[in-house]
């Protein structure tokens, strides 16, 4: 026996155990039998509980307990004495929550991960139930009555730092959550209402709410296997600097040659007056990472989903140039309306 499954000997479901995923969809379903839930934008997480031992697991399967031990002391001193369910670690900032916070606990100091999580606390905002109060494996049971077990324990164990996901069964509602312009959740998550819990699969369906910014191009990387542009570098405004903000890449192959000509003909340093693109990176090569700045004279409008440190977290889809929008009118409050 491993010192896990002694640890959590008496739980029917043990630490290792796959979080049910979802497969990314453009709608969300129309039919009847559905529940709607936020998507939120943290990390997923699984706790598990059997007397004093507590798990914190990621998605990847390892273990997040060290990282936030706030958390995992909360779930401990609970009046409930196993269960498992599973959430999102969520740290709070102002009205909204902050990705760069979770990130920052990743940390290989105990010291600092003990500094960090008295000053910005986790809370666990919990949509799923898989062993109940009673200890009892529910995981095979109707998502609508893990749903009744979920509220019924987080009604019971009263902890601020547990938090209840909202949940709808009107596709309206969940059309509104999509169209929101906070910055407390990324997308919608449909479940039905009759399927068990599965691990490891993708039986839930997710739909991001995307946004869209106009970003003043103030660099080019050219492609790395011929000499046309192969990705745009694109801006922001704030305080009168252009700040590098992400970039895009979806350029048509026919038009890649034109628009080299045209990036080049505007070629002059600095290009962005405040933070710079760095060296390379996970989407650049060896022959992509020196950039070419341009004078701030071109817009494009970008699809984007998550913004993290003011920045793109991933690559943003190109929509449309923007021939009648000034460069001085792209500014940072595009990202947080």
């Amino acid at each position: 026996m491993s010192s896990v499954e002694a640890r959590f000997r008496r739980l029917p479901i043990q630490p290792g155990l796959e979080p049910m995923e979802a497969k990314s969809a453009e709608q969300l379903p129309q039919a009847e039998g559905w529940s709607f839930e936020p998507k939120w934008d943290g990390f997923r997480c699984l706790a598990f509980r059997d007397g004093g031992a507590v798990e914190l697991q990621a998605k990847s399967g390892k273990p997040l307990t060290r990282f936030f031990p706030e958390v995992a002391a909360r779930l401990g001193a609970l009046p409930v004495d196993r269960f498992v369910v599973d959430g999102e670690l969520m740290i709070a900032s102002g009205a909204s929550f902050s990705f760069d916070a979770l990130q920052m606990r990743l940390h290989p100091a105990e010291s600092r991960i003990r500094k960090l999580s008295a000053e910005t606390p986790a809370s666990l905002v919990l949509f799923d139930m898989l062993v109940d109060a009673a200890g009892q494996n529910v995981s095979d049971r109707p998502l609508a009555e893990r749903r009744g077990a979920l509220e019924a324990f987080v009604k019971r164990v009263e902890e601020p730092m547990l938090q209840l996901s909202p949940s709808t069964t009107d596709v309206l509602q969940a059309r509104a959550w999509l169209a929101s312009t906070g910055a407390t959740m990324d997308g919608v998550v449909a479940k039905r209402l009759d399927a068990a819990y599965s691990p490891g699969e993708r039986v839930m369906i997710k739909v991001k709410r995307l946004r869209s910014a106009d970003c003043v191009v103030g660099g080019f990387r050219y492609s790395e296997d011929a000499d046309v542009v192969g990705s745009l570098l694109l801006g922001l405004y704030d305080a009168g600097l252009l700040h590098h903000v992400g970039f895009t890449s979806g350029l048509k192959d026919s038009e890649r040659p034109a628009l080299t000509q045209r990036l080049e003909a505007l070629v002059e340093p600095p290009g962005f007056t405040g933070r710079a693109p760095g060296g390379p990176s996970r989407w650049t090569t060896e022959r992509s990472t020196e950039w070419r700045p341009l004078r701030p004279k071109l817009v494009v409008e970008v699809r984007f989903d998550h913004v993290t440190g003011d920045r793109f977290r991933h690559g943003t889809r190109l929509l449309r140039w923007r021939p009648d929008k000034a460069p001085r009118q792209c500014t940072f409050d595009q990202l947080y309306q």
